[in-house]
């Protein structure tokens, strides 16, 4: 069983940063793919951001590109996402996911999942 801890996330206003941290208990992390979701109240959680194992394939959704940014550390085992040029509509609860096997936008796909961490957006 992998434990994800999700860090990083509160309030910030609208055009500002965060980073959130996503730190993995696993030994064999670099052997992960792992990815980035997000639920807003009332609304499915979303695809938002995956990363390969090696960190050389990622992918994000529309709503994120060019915003936002994905990466991974294997030697802390930990992945990050850099979240830029925030809007009220980024505000939800983020959770990282991992996977065996390649880097993926499907939510089904993902075997493990944090408790989770709230990045919330004042207008």
């Amino acid at each position: 069983q992998v434990q994800l801890v999700e860090s990083g996330g509160g309030l910030v206003q609208a055009g500002g940063s965060l980073r959130l941290s996503c730190a993995a208990s696993e030994r064999t992390f670099g052997s992960y793919a792992m990815g980035w979701f997000r639920q807003a109240p009332g609304q499915e959680r979303e695809f938002v951001a995956a990363i390969s194992w090696s960190g050389g394939t990622t992918y994000y959704a529309d709503s994120v590109k060019g915003r936002f940014t994905i990466s991974r550390d294997n030697a802390k085992k930990t992945v990050y996402l850099q979240m830029n040029s925030l809007k009220p509509e980024d505000t939800a609860v983020y959770y990282c996911a991992v996977r065996r096997g390649g880097a993926t936008m499907s939510l089904r796909e993902y075997d493990y999942w944090g408790q989770g961490t709230q990045v919330t957006v004042s207008s």
